[in-house]
């Protein structure tokens, strides 16, 4: 017999029902904007939550309207068993959507098993389809074992977002021959804004790939791209092309353009709760976990969080201390 499911609200009145779960800080990939070259100093194994707290937590927050999980790193595949911690998460009530993101260098051999589990959408992230631009990039010259995990998981009857930061100087090329990918196959290919999220010193920024100028020069070469209603806690903005399976995306990840009807929350793989991507973390989850709290004051404590969440980017930006300007990387953050 089902149950009525709880809906948790913020302090905005919009509900929180998704979490973002990074499971590790490491990566096999180096993309400059993520991390320096020589990557990030890596948390101590002890440190980070183990699959049974991250699985406790889920259920803490399961119990509290959360209905979608979506596993983040670093790069997900890095850290072992994971498809059997993927197994567990989906035994608990109320997660009714399990999803991932990943860079596709380690994860051809796992998707029969992830079909298996119902793992409905990957999120693939994909900046080049050049294989020198690719090594350029991430460093790493993997963009053979991509393709590879892309058309597999195709075939597997998964459905595939392709995730693309635009980035002035480096991949603008490769924008239109991303977006005709949805020409013939039934993927998404979502164009996203460069944020400052790569390790390093963080000022006043600007971008000169914004949202507006990413969708212009993609009608430049595709003709007009027709909207596409979103849903409410949707980041992206969809669009159609005429004769194309597929559909192209654009997301305001550094103008904040959709930060009214964010449903989503982040758990960082050492345990810190984000309730916007661009706070400094507003919860030490790891702490109450280990501490002895009980699931009642986890869950009262989550909640309290909840109920103080800035209205959007802009201001959670503002209320980082000054000596928290310099943003992490987005492989600590969870991507």
């Amino acid at each position: 017999m089902s149950v009525a499911s709880p809906v948790l609200f913020d302090n905005h009145g919009r509900p929180l029902e998704y979490v973002r779960l990074a499971v590790t800080d490491r990566c096999n990939l180096r993309c400059f904007y993520c991390m320096p070259e020589e990557g990030i100093q890596y948390l101590p194994k002890q440190e980070l939550l183990t699959y049974e707290e991250m699985e406790r937590v889920v259920g803490i927050l399961a119990g509290l309207g959360v209905r979608k999980v979506r596993l983040t790193g670093g790069e997900p595949f890095v850290r072992r068993d994971l498809v059997p911690f993927i197994s567990r998460l989906s035994e608990i009530p109320g997660i009714n959507d399990i999803s991932l993101t990943t860079n596709g260098v380690l994860t051809a051999p796992h998707i029969p098993e992830l079909a298996r589990l119902g793992i409905r959408t990957v999120n693939l992230s994909l900046d080049t389809l050049d294989r020198a631009r690719f090594a350029r990039i991430t460093r790493r010259d993997e963009l053979p074992r991509v393709l590879d995990t892309f058309y597999a998981l195709l075939a597997a009857g998964i459905k595939v977002k392709i995730n693309a930061v635009v980035m002035d100087g480096q991949n603008i090329e490769d924008l239109v021959p991303l977006a005709e990918l949805t020409r013939e196959l039934p993927v998404d290919v979502r164009f996203i804004e460069e944020m400052p999220f790569n390790g390093g010193s963080h000022g006043a920024i600007q971008i000169p790939w914004s949202h507006l100028r990413i969708r212009e020069h993609l009608e430049q070469h595709l003709g007009q791209l027709t909207p596409i209603a979103t849903k409410p806690g949707d980041t992206a903005s969809h669009y159609t092309a005429a004769g194309h399976q597929g559909r192209i995306g654009i997301i305001a990840a550094y103008s904040r353009t959709f930060c009214g009807t964010c449903n989503r929350l982040r758990l960082t793989a050492e345990g810190g709760l984000k309730t916007c991507l661009y706070d400094q973390g507003v919860l030490d989850v790891r702490a109450l976990l280990r501490g002895g709290s009980s699931d009642t004051e986890v869950a009262a404590a989550l909640a309290a969080a909840f109920r103080h969440r800035a209205a959007n980017g802009f201001e959670a930006e503002r209320q980082r201390p000054v000596h928290q300007l310099s943003f992490e990387s987005m492989s600590t953050i969870g991507g």
